[in-house]
């Protein structure tokens, strides 16, 4: 199953608009390489005047190969003293050719009547970001990751405070956004409820979205709803969400555990981890679960795979969310003084 139409004439319309865009480039640089060297613009007159004469020769057919022959050596004089042109101006040979941004296809989607992999990656950009188009990824940045939220003072026979601790887990995504690529590896965010996992999972997408990564961010409880439709037929003009979730670049999975618990979506979660690794893209996968509780729900295969492969990042401190919530009613119910 492929991407939806809807998917494919976007894309096909962004390519058609990098076509047009760099046709009307090229021409903006000859007029103004006309301007200054007339004779080039008489020498691209006469080249196509040259293939239009090619053309004659060979419907007629009357001395077709001295015709052809005097043709081509015609065109190649012609090519010459244009060259010399453009190096007399300090241009490149190519400055006259329109520069496409994929130079298989010529922004055209297709090779010899296969489809072009900068197509193949447009079509994946389009579905990611109707996927994500209801995740709020502007709002959790990195620069608004809040430190003073973590206590400084050690707890539970800690060496480091969660304050500390929370400084090295924030340098890590940090780094591992700013640094992405599809040799980084696969993370585990494991900590209570409300301890920023899915604020840092959503800072990490932002770097790596405008780094020009595929990223698909959402809850496991929303994606296997829409496996599920999709699988029982329940949904209409799919666009093959399980195929986006394998190849998407970077795979964020939210809530691990949340999910309402199903032979169907126990082996798709199996299934979907195991053909990553495999296929070597990274994923970030965020729960509440302890690891005996996620060997229980998930099986101890499925276990073995996050411990043998993903890098664990644990969360402490006390819930962020409750101690803002807090503070909109400390400040809502004592607004400031100063204020008449």
């Amino acid at each position: 199953m492929g991407y939806s139409k809807d998917i494919y004439e976007q894309a096909m319309k962004t390519l058609s608009e990098r076509r047009t865009e760099e046709t009307l480039r090229c021409d903006e640089r000859k007029q103004a390489f006309f301007g200054q060297y007339p004779r080039a613009r008489e020498i691209e007159n006469e080249l196509t005047s040259t293939a239009i004469t090619a053309a004659k020769a060979v419907l007629h057919g009357r001395n077709t190969k001295e015709a052809l022959t005097k043709l081509r050596e015609n065109n190649k004089a012609l090519q010459k003293e244009l060259q010399t042109l453009l190096s007399e101006a300090g241009l490149p040979q190519d400055y006259l050719e329109p520069h496409y941004q994929c130079s298989k296809c010529r922004d055209e989607g297709f090779v010899d009547g296969k489809m072009c992999g900068c197509l193949k990656v447009l079509m994946r950009t389009e579905a990611c970001r109707k996927l994500n188009q209801q995740t709020p990824l502007s709002l959790s940045t990195f620069e608004s990751f809040d430190l003073k939220y973590y206590s400084d003072t050690p707890e539970n026979g800690q060496k480091n405070s969660p304050r500390q601790h929370m400084e090295q887990v924030f340098q890590y995504c940090k780094n591992y956004a700013e640094n992405f690529s599809m040799q980084s590896p696969s993370l585990l965010f494991r900590g209570g409820t409300g301890l920023s996992k899915t604020h840092l999972s959503l800072a990490v997408a932002n770097v790596v979205i405008q780094k020009g990564y595929g990223v698909v961010y959402d809850s496991v409880h929303n994606i296997m709803g829409t496996l599920e439709r999709e699988r029982f037929g329940k949904e209409t003009a799919p666009d093959d969400t399980s195929r986006l979730l394998m190849e998407c670049d970077l795979l964020i999975l939210d809530d691990l555990g949340t999910e309402f618990s199903t032979s169907f979506v126990t082996a798709s979660i199996y299934n979907l981890i195991n053909t990553r690794l495999m296929a070597h893209r990274p994923t970030i996968i965020s729960t509440n679960l302890t690891l005996p509780e996620l060997e229980k729900r998930y099986t101890e295969r499925f276990v073995s795979r996050i411990i043998g492969h993903y890098v664990r990042l644990p969360f402490y401190g006390r819930d962020v969310r409750q101690q803002k919530a807090a503070e909109r009613y400390y400040h809502k119910a004592r607004p400031d003084e100063t204020n008449p």
